[in-house]
């Protein structure tokens, strides 16, 4: 069960568990930021092709649409450790076939468009169990902090990472895909050496997949709060995701090397790392309706102003200063989800909630890859401008984010009726 401490709650740090969890992702998440990098530039050079480079980050996040509601269903109904250790080992074996592949010369687009499938579903299981378990490895008042600190990790990851993926990828490019596969070896250790439980204790029967799902779907469907942040993020996940590769091709317009592109992104990290040490403290502060819709509006103009920048550095300190609001975002929106939403329906409201949020993601790799082929880096920098004005303003007239703050959270287990199709989840 989800922990509750009778005295003084011992600081996260001293969280033998969530310490175990937290550290050994900080190390697998650097593993996946330097791949962030070395998957667009493995491509570039095999190709030379934008477009396929966005195919291949299609491939990586198009099991967010396809497999996070079955996945949720599954995460809460199977034992979630088991299912994290065996996300990891997989994962280790698909980015070593890509380092082996490399070292020998015979790498193929195919292989790398397979492995980032395959990757990109193993995240999708271990994500879902990482969420659902967080709450039982800290004491309930931590979660926030809980939350900011794996933001940290996020971001720190980001500074270390993405310029570490240049730095590996100019020296050899096998380094980053196996320094990847390492980390989630690591991963897959520490997991095996955490004592706490992933779950309450369950019944063993178990409803047809299909009805645990619509019952997933129903829950999002009747929380406005649920819905509007989904669809709303979903937007700006689309835009996010296309800004990475075409900050990467406007880089290389603007003569970037690849160490140069992965500082750039390092710099990115830096402000995301900065704004994880306050989103506590903003958290705390402020009405979580009037953070997310100004950051939503930050944001907006952060990328306005990256189109008209000149040089790669700069281009950094802009996505620097857009990352310091990325954790106070997500640490306000994500603390208001688990206050709505019980234990035993974590892992299908998350996955729910995350087909949309998420789904557009692929979209995004895609769209980035073929406009900034087509139009080139700068144009499609203002058309993602344009598309974060669109969700900001959505955020801002959404009946779900204008009532998030009046009164308690909805109540944890309302009735569910689940003879009927579920409706259609959208804003």
């Amino acid at each position: 069960m989800t922990r509750h401490a009778a005295g003084p709650k011992a600081p996260l740090w001293r969280q033998r568990d969530f310490m175990l969890l937290w550290t050994s992702q900080v190390l697998s998440t650097v593993g996946t930021r330097v791949t962030t990098i070395a998957y667009p530039l493995l491509v570039l050079a095999v190709t030379n092709s934008p477009a396929q480079a966005g195919l291949v980050g299609f491939a990586q996040t198009l099991p967010y649409l396809l497999f996070y509601l079955p996945g949720g269903a599954l995460i809460d109904r199977l034992d979630r450790k088991r299912v994290m250790i065996a996300s990891e080992a997989g994962r280790a074996v698909a980015l070593g076939s890509i380092a082996f592949a490399v070292a020998i010369e015979h790498v193929t687009i195919g292989q790398i468009a397979v492995v980032a499938f395959v990757e990109g579903t193993l995240f999708v299981l271990f994500d879902l169990g990482e969420g659902a378990a967080l709450p039982h490895l800290v004491d309930a008042g931590q979660l926030p902090a809980a939350l900011a600190q794996n933001q940290a990790k996020t971001q720190g990851a980001d500074l270390i990472g993405q310029p570490l993926g240049g730095v590996l990828f100019s020296t050899a490019r096998m380094l980053p895909f196996l320094a990847d596969a390492v980390s989630y070896v690591v991963s897959l250790l520490a997991l095996l050496s955490i004592r706490a439980p992933f779950q309450h204790e369950r019944a063993h029967e178990h409803a047809r997949l299909r009805t645990e799902i619509v019952e997933g779907l129903r829950f999002v469907w009747r929380s406005a709060f649920l819905r509007a942040a989904a669809a709303s993020v979903g937007g700006m996940n689309f835009v996010f995701n296309a800004l990475t590769l075409v900050l990467i091709v406007r880089a290389k317009e603007l003569g970037a090397s690849a160490t140069a592109i992965g500082v750039l992104f390092g710099i990115f990290g830096a402000g995301g790392l900065l704004g994880s040490f306050v989103a506590p403290w903003v958290q705390r502060m402020f009405p979580g309706r009037a953070t997310i819709i100004a950051i939503g509006w930050f944001w907006a103009a952060q990328l306005a102003v990256t189109v008209v920048l000149p040089t790669p550095l700069w281009l950094g300190v802009a996505a620097g200063i857009g990352a310091l609001a990325s954790a106070s975002f997500n640490v306000v929106v994500s603390s208001r989800i688990y206050a709505v939403t019980p234990d035993r329906l974590l892992g299908r409201v998350r996955s729910s909630a995350r087909l949309i949020a998420w789904g557009t993601i692929p979209l995004g790799a895609l769209g980035g890859g073929v406009a900034s082929g087509a139009l080139g880096g700068r144009t499609t920098l203002l058309i993602l401008a344009a598309l974060m004005v669109l969700a900001a303003a959505a955020l801002t007239m959404s009946r779900g984010v204008r009532d998030m703050d009046a009164g308690p959270p909805a109540p944890a287990e309302p009735r569910v009726d689940i003879t009927r199709p579920a409706p259609p989840v959208g804003p």
